[in-house]
């Protein structure tokens, strides 16, 4: 064992440990008869592994999964409550001692010995372990004994929590959010006629009234160029656009964020969602918002040495990325399984509507690769000949089907560079298709099927779905539908219901009514985490026409902990509340074909919840993108720090193909940023009734959701090829 780590078994833990140590063993006389008789760790080990295989044994079901000699959706939800603690308490022990690098914290050592720091404890007063950490084992084997119960809430409790939370089409928040734009306004004319903001573009003539130049900027304000022209980019001026309303202690964090070089870039549309007089009705209700605007003081504290999170994100011009894919580009295509892959353009696309607090790519910030100088964005001369070779990858690609246009943004592009894009993708597709015509069946390559643009634009800037842009989506959905692409989505990132406005919902409309299906992957961050919220974005989404497709736990190291809502508050939520708008199987094939009559979706899904009684429909899986793996929530609790923080081992998503690199790769392992108990304290902290979420501490076993059908690729009339081209060999990390 590392030296370092071992020295941590001789620092006492505090009064508070102790009191909580005492309270364990009072309420599980079989646990302190076996630590206080052991006469070293090893012996604790033993004797708590033989009482807890005693009790496990008696639940066939419940021993074979432990064994793993079973696995899967039906084998997890035969397992009862007390099943969950006895398996965790002998993957605990299975795994006593292991060492893991914590990459929150630079890669240093992490130690999971529970049962030992439960004994050094009893026995020595020492081991380090911190009252997050005994907190977690009270729980763990009040569950265990029976004594702590899970209290499954009922749907009209779910309703009740949904309630809670306001959506932006809120008459009383569209008037707060037109006081506030109305504020904007006046402090940006004060700003052009003071000259502390110039613009060619937008400037007022010299004998207009004050009048006339609200006007001026209220037909201004439905121009998306006006709002990324004028988007802050300073603390201050952040602060003077919302009133002033940020206490010193936000703004000390900004200085500090300004100077450490993390860019700032928020546009007053997307400004005007938070709140400044806050209302009585809504208290916290755009803290989901609010959080991605702000920036953390672990996000200041980490930038500069963040990394890459996804490892195939790391690419190398003809070599294998960590899922073994070779590349023809290290920024413009990334790759993890064999149907899609994602192009990001050299345009206005590598750009955002604004920066997310949480956003899987500030690595790139950090090297300068994202940014927000739109000059040096905008495309160069290069790129078109660059296009022509991505897509020759795409096309001589023999499992490619799936095109996810994203960036930054694709709906950052101008029209002239989306219209080139697309063209780009139907010749390629044209080619494909024809080249297939000289293969014999089971040689035939995947033509392409799926193509879909990433952009949160609707959210961040709905002004952008202009009827020219929308246009060219238009025209290509009618042209690519005719040589055999079937699916046309636009993949967007709603967080809040509050971001769901009356121009967003207009923004969804007329998408809709271009022929392309809108989908949402919402982030679960620890603000979104809360009771009810992520269920009412899926209602409020439903009711304009859009369909839930991820909800992603937040990917990331320690710059992310503030965002960070821990892995069993995505599975209670999953099981608990998202589990109210599960779709019957005999739903399947009506709601397989709503994306082809994207203009009707809005009412097709009102018909689908009126017919099923659902209050939204959950069509969405709750996911973790793990490094090289893809997307995955089949995990076991295998091991706990002294700090409290849960490790978890994943697998992968075995519903759905995977890089034959990875059939060799061992199970990935996560270590959280945060506690169960700093969780809940920051959820007390935003004002939620923490006593709610109590089931959380008992769930440490996770299982894939199974796929909807809604969002499985349409089969060809025709066999393709089990090869695969562009594949090599991933070396090893010690190479």
């Amino acid at each position: 064992m590392n030296s370092d780590v071992h020295q941590l078994d001789h620092i006492a833990i505090s009064v508070k440990s102790h009191v909580l140590l005492k309270k364990l063993l009072k309420e599980n006389p079989v646990l302190e008869d076996i630590m206080v008789n052991a006469k070293n760790a090893t012996e604790a080990l033993v004797g708590v592994r033989n009482w807890v295989l005693a009790e496990i044994e008696k639940n066939q079901d419940a021993t074979k999964f432990y064994k793993r000699e079973v696995s899967g959706r039906e084998a997890f939800e035969k397992l009862s409550w007390q099943d969950l603690a006895a398996i965790r308490i002998l993957d605990y022990i299975d795994n006593a001692g292991r060492e893991f690098k914590d990459l929150n914290l630079h890669g240093e050592l992490a130690v999971s010995n529970p049962i030992k720091l439960i004994w050094l404890g009893v026995t020595k007063g020492t081991g380090g372990a911190k009252p997050y950490f005994f907190q977690d084992m009270l729980y763990l084997f009040r569950q265990f004994s029976g004594a702590y119960k899970r209290e499954v809430p009922s749907k009209e409790k779910v309703m009740e929590w949904m309630d809670r939370w306001p959506t932006g089409l809120d008459p009383r928040i569209v008037a707060l959010r037109d006081e506030n734009r109305d504020r904007i306004i006046r402090i940006l004319i004060e700003k052009l006629d003071a000259g502390e903001i110039k613009s060619k573009r937008y400037s007022f003539s010299p004998d207009m009234s004050h009048e006339q130049k609200y006007l001026q900027m209220l037909e201004w304000w439905d121009d998306y160029v006006f709002h990324l022209s004028f988007a802050v980019r300073s603390p201050d001026l952040l602060n003077e656009l919302l009133g002033n309303s940020l206490d010193p202690d936000t703004m000390k964090l900004l200085y500090k964020a300004e100077e450490k070089g993390i860019p700032f870039f928020v546009n007053p549309y997307y400004l005007s969602l938070l709140h400044v007089r806050v209302p009585y009705f809504a208290i916290g209700a755009d803290l989901a918002i609010r959080y991605y605007v702000l920036y953390s003081e672990q996000l200041i504290e980490e930038f500069g040495q963040i990394v890459a999170w996804e490892k195939e994100d790391i690419v190398e011009p003809g070599k294998p990325n960590a899922a073994g894919w070779i590349l023809p580009s290290r920024y413009n295509i990334h790759r993890r399984y064999p149907e899609v892959a994602i192009l990001i353009p050299d345009t206005m696309g590598r750009a955002c509507g604004g920066l997310c607090a949480s956003c899987q790519r500030m690595y790139e910030f950090q090297r300068g690769n994202l940014n927000f100088n739109l000059d040096k964005l905008k495309p160069k001369e290069t790129w078109e000949e660059k296009l022509r070779r991505l897509m020759d990858y795409f096309e001589t690609d023999s499992q490619l089907r799936d095109i996810l246009i994203t960036g930054g943004d694709a709906f950052m592009s101008s029209e002239k560079s989306m219209q080139q894009i697309l063209d780009a993708v139907y010749d390629m597709a044209v080619r494909k298709k024809k080249a297939n015509k000289h293969r014999k069946d089971g040689d035939k390559y995947a033509e392409i099927v799926r193509i879909r643009l990433g952009t949160r634009l609707p959210i961040y800037l709905p002004q952008r779905i202009t009827p020219g842009f929308v246009a060219i989506l238009k025209e290509f959905k009618q042209k690519a539908s005719k040589i055999g692409v079937k699916q046309f989505i636009v993949q967007t990132h709603y967080e809040s219901p509050m971001e769901v406005t009356p121009e967003s919902r207009e923004s969804i409309r007329i998408l809709n009514n271009a022929g392309w299906t809108v989908t949402n992957q919402l982030v679960f961050t620890s603000a979104a985490s809360r009771r009810g919220h992520s269920a009412k974005l899926r209602k409020t989404l439903n009711e304009i026409g859009v369909l839930n497709y991820y909800t992603f736990t937040v990917k990331g190291y320690m710059e992310n902990n503030f965002n960070f809502a821990t892995i069993e508050r995505a599975v209670q939520e999953q099981m608990e509340e998202k589990v109210f708008g599960k779709i019957p199987p005999k739903y399947y094939d009506e709601i397989r074909k709503f994306p082809e009559h994207a203009e009707n979706i809005k009412e097709n899904i009102r018909k689908l919840m009126s017919k099923t009684g659902l209050p939204f429909l959950g069509t969405d899986r709750s996911v973790l993108n793990l490094p090289a793996v893809g997307k995955s929530m089949t995990f076991r609790t295998i091991g706990i720090t002294r700090y409290g923080r849960r490790i978890l081992e994943f697998e992968l998503d075995h519903t759905r193909n995977h890089s034959p690199i990875l059939k060799t790769m061992d199970k990935v392992i996560i270590i959280e940023s945060k506690s169960i108990s700093e969780y809940l304290q920051q959820e007390d902290e935003m004002g939620e009734d923490i006593s709610e979420y109590e089931s959380i501490w008992g769930y440490s076993i996770g299982e894939t959701e199974p796929r909807m059908p809604i969002y499985q690729y349409p089969e060809y009339d025709f066999k393709i090829t089990g090869e695969f081209t562009n594949l090599g060999e991933v070396p090893d990390e010690g190479e």
